[in-house]
């Protein structure tokens, strides 16, 4: 985080978490990842051009001027990892959304990432909901936990303090 001091902290990925908290829940938090792809964010880019009337060089005709406009902004889908727990929340908000009231399961969700148990950013996800469910493959005989991602699709995506 900025401190006037020292300039900006540098956020490693080798020692946080990612706490998923959802509007309307009544957890403190709703699950705690180990993994996440797919923050992303991006504005479309409008680009067009016009003739003006001033003159360019020897050319007896208008200038060309090329002019880039912000467009829609769009966002990806997140993919979250995490150790499978015996928790049923994820489980269940994707089963409701798949039984049809899909409308009513859009959650405001706030991602905190913490680095050393410390909270060092947050971003806000408008109207997500779950788009896929899976776990890793299970062997009887392995050793290795147990994997559970969750894919989830949102409108709108922001820092905040």
């Amino acid at each position: 985080m900025p401190n006037s001091s020292k300039g900006p902290v540098f956020l490693t990925a080798s020692n946080y978490s990612l706490h998923l908290k959802l509007d309307g829940s009544s957890d403190v938090v709703d699950a705690v990842f180990l993994e996440c792809r797919g923050f992303d964010y991006s504005q479309d880019v409008i680009e067009f051009s016009e003739v003006t009337s001033s003159r360019w060089g020897k050319a007896n005709k208008g200038r060309v001027v090329r002019t880039k406009l912000p467009g829609n902004a769009k966002s990806g889908n997140l993919t979250l990892l995490r150790g499978m727990t015996s928790s049923m929340a994820l489980w269940n908000w994707f089963e409701l959304t798949e039984d049809g009231n899909w409308a009513k399961q859009r959650k405001n969700a706030l991602i905190t990432i913490y680095e050393d148990g410390k909270p060092q950013a947050r971003f806000e996800l408008t109207a997500a909901w779950p788009s896929r469910y899976k776990i890793a493959d299970v062997k009887a005989n392995s050793q290795e936990i147990e994997i559970e991602e969750v894919e989830v699709a949102y409108e709108g995506f922001k820092r905040v303090k």
